[in-house]
């Protein structure tokens, strides 16, 4: 199919056209928009001149056979909805994962094992919760003056020459 096309007249007359509109935006809408589409419409010519055309080719029609096969493909299709699947499973143990680590209290290792008998156990008698001391309010601070405040930045500022 490539070699059935004349590449050469094609790709000159899309520069061309190219050009036209590039001049008539040159025009309307200033200097850098002129000179950004013209330097689109030189890429044609310059994809046949240096031989990078069948290159291009290829790629192009790689994609759009990859694109046509995964649109109407049902294998491809049952492919992406167990993607979806094994995706929201992971998503979901992790959910689970977290309430249940947010609802189990932490094992400590002493509870865990059985005392030995070399181990001396003390004994755990009920004792009365100490009284508190009451607690005398902290004395209320003055607010500082705002010159206080702002000397340290002044201090600051004339260390770096700026007052």
């Amino acid at each position: 199919m490539y070699d059935a096309i004349a590449w050469l007249p094609l790709c000159a007359g899309v520069t061309g056209v190219g050009l036209v509109l590039s001049f008539l935006v040159l025009r309307r809408r200033g200097a850098a928009a002129g000179l950004r589409l013209a330097a689109w419409s030189l890429l044609p010519m310059a994809a046949y001149l240096t031989g990078a055309l069948p290159t291009l080719w290829q790629i192009g029609s790689a994609a759009v056979g990859f694109v046509t096969g995964l649109v109407l493909s049902p294998t491809v299709w049952a492919g992406v909805a167990v993607t979806g699947l094994a995706v929201l499973l992971y998503l979901v143990s992790g959910v689970l994962r977290s309430r249940t680590r947010a609802t189990t209290p932490p094992r400590t290792p002493a509870a865990t094992t059985p005392p030995t008998p070399r181990q001396a156990v003390p004994p755990t008698t009920p004792t009365a919760p100490q009284a508190r001391p009451a607690q005398q309010p902290a004395p209320a601070k003055k607010p500082a003056a705002a010159d206080d405040d702002f000397s340290d930045i002044e201090a600051i500022l004339k260390r770096r020459g700026i007052s």
